[in-house]
């Protein structure tokens, strides 16, 4: 298939990492470009070779843990470089952005004096002149519909199918799939569909009244003796996590592990998660946690495993330069 232009891959600063094995992946040199930030707290994004006529990915990691600055600075810095890629005459911009900011708040939950974060970030977005945001399990497919798809396409990047052969390649898929709650049973469904297991539900009670709050779990199905795979989009404080593995635990599981397609991993999620695989020691259970690269996790301790998105991301950065088939490179 013929490029609709030459590519281009740049970086903002927290995603410089991704960015380059992306471009080691495609055989391609990443841009050199900065950002700067300024005493003062302004920043700009200075890209230091020629793109004109280019068709640009630029890459944004909105998490990175570790780091001083916060959700907000990285996307106005990746605006910045929007912008910076506009003026130097690219012919097309699109945002690689595997974790995707907001894409949890898509709705007001009730409350009227509430704005809706996702359809602000896609607005600026478009407005800025993206023509496409690539970016990993969105959450809810509800996001999609924020996009003016004259304006702007969001594409959602699926991994169901290569992080199941990763799981089953390092011993992790398990007997019994489950998912943290109802509203994930889909996902869970199509994890044991690929591994061939059985599935089981997980019935999860929030107190929305509290952040992050989860009251109880119940498991509909059977997991006597049985090692069991919990597959979640994202995992932020490890809340409902802890809940649905007490639960898993309470009705005889052997085993659990955790992979998610974005290990956030905020406040005391590290903590709880830690102490569960202490809990699971001492109970005689084993206990694995698998996050993506869409979220940097350094030197993680040995039961935290990282599947590396770089490979599909690479392909599909490939299939959209080459008006290809992204559908086809997901199921690959």
């Amino acid at each position: 298939m013929t490029a609709r232009a030459p590519l281009c891959l740049l970086a903002c600063g927290d995603a410089t990492a991704l960015a380059t094995r992306v471009a080691r992946e495609l055989q391609v040199p990443l841009v050199p470009s900065s950002d700067v930030w300024f005493s003062s707290g302004e920043g700009k994004h200075v890209i230091e070779a020629n793109v004109r006529g280019g068709d640009v990915y630029i890459f944004q990691q909105h998490v990175v843990p570790g780091s001083e600055r916060s959700v907000y600075d990285r996307f106005v810095m990746l605006l910045h470089a929007v912008d910076a890629a506009r003026h130097a005459d690219a012919d097309r911009v699109t945002v690689v952005l595997p974790y995707l900011p907001g894409c949890r708040q898509d709705k007001r939950k009730g409350r009227a004096r509430e704005g809706v974060s996702t359809g602000l970030f896609a607005r600026i977005l478009e407005g800025t002149g993206v023509s496409m945001v690539l970016t990993v399990e969105p959450h809810t497919d509800a996001v999609v519909g924020c996009y003016e798809p004259g304006r702007c396409v969001l594409e959602s990047i699926a991994i169901a199918k290569p992080l199941a052969g990763f799981l089953r390649d390092v011993g992790l898929a398990g007997q019994v799939v489950a998912s943290t709650d109802v509203g994930g049973l889909e996902d869970a469904r199509t994890y044991a569909q690929l591994l061939q297991t059985d599935l089981v539900a997980l019935s999860k009670e929030r107190d929305y009244s509290q952040p992050n709050s989860v009251a109880r779990t119940t498991v509909i199905g059977d997991v006597e003796g049985k090692e069991v795979l919990i597959v979640d989009d994202i995992v932020d404080t490890a809340g409902s996590v802890v809940s649905a593995v007490h639960a898993l635990w309470e009705g005889g599981a052997t085993g659990v592990t955790v992979a998610t397609a974005h290990a956030v991993l905020s406040g005391p999620a590290w903590l709880r998660l830690h102490t569960l695989k202490q809990e699971a020691s001492a109970r005689g259970c084993d206990f694995n946690f698998v996050g993506t690269s869409s979220i940097p996790h350094e030197q993680p301790p040995d039961w935290y495993r990282n599947f590396s998105l770089e490979p599909l991301l690479a392909r599909v950065v490939r299939s959209v330069n080459t008006r290809s088939s992204v559908t086809h490179v997901m199921g690959s």
